[in-house]
């Protein structure tokens, strides 16, 4: 039986899925210069959310986890 400590992603986990969603704002804006840090603290925000929401977990796997994080910032 998992337990909830199973299924939060680990810290490496979060830091690695809120670089990949930061990078995705980052394009979604062009590249402008200016917007890193927000795009991070949004990135956080949304990453967050889905380990909340349990749309994300440590056992999903690196491709899917791209895909669902590319697809919640459709959204944000």
């Amino acid at each position: 039986m998992k337990t909830e400590t199973d299924r939060i992603p680990s810290v490496q986990q979060r830091q690695e899925m809120i670089a990949i969603a930061a990078y995705y704002l980052a394009e979604r804006r062009g590249f402008a210069p200016g917007g890193a840090d927000a795009d991070w603290l949004r990135a956080e925000q949304v990453i967050d959310t889905m380990i909340a929401e349990r749309r994300i977990s440590r056992s999903t796997g690196t491709d899917a986890r791209s895909a669902s994080i590319r697809n919640a910032l459709q959204f944000a």
